[in-house]
């Protein structure tokens, strides 16, 4: 009768802990959809906010500009106005 028990418990432990992993492997499944579903979505594009291909036009132009070029003195934190330029540019004068 005793091993009739023990016997029942060990079933329904093993029966508790299966219910347990798929309870958490559909959860992770559930997640898993919802996030990835919302990861496809399109940026919603909002009033005032940048568009990707304007800004990507505007980096081709000043990029691809002759004259940015003749004017990079390989510095560019002095060109931002962060550092001070190195060069005396009142020699070159």
């Amino acid at each position: 009768m005793k091993a009739a028990r023990e016997h029942s418990q060990t079933v329904q432990r093993v029966k508790v802990g299966l219910i347990g992993l798929v309870a958490v492997v559909l959860l992770i499944a559930v997640a898993s959809a919802i996030l990835g579903s919302a990861t496809r979505e399109r940026p919603i594009a909002t009033a005032g906010s940048a568009q990707a291909d304007v800004v990507a036009n505007m980096a081709l132009t000043n990029a691809g500009s002759a004259q940015a070029a003749a004017d990079a003195s390989g510095e560019p934190l002095a060109e931002l106005g962060v550092a001070p330029s190195t060069s005396n540019s009142q020699a070159n004068r």
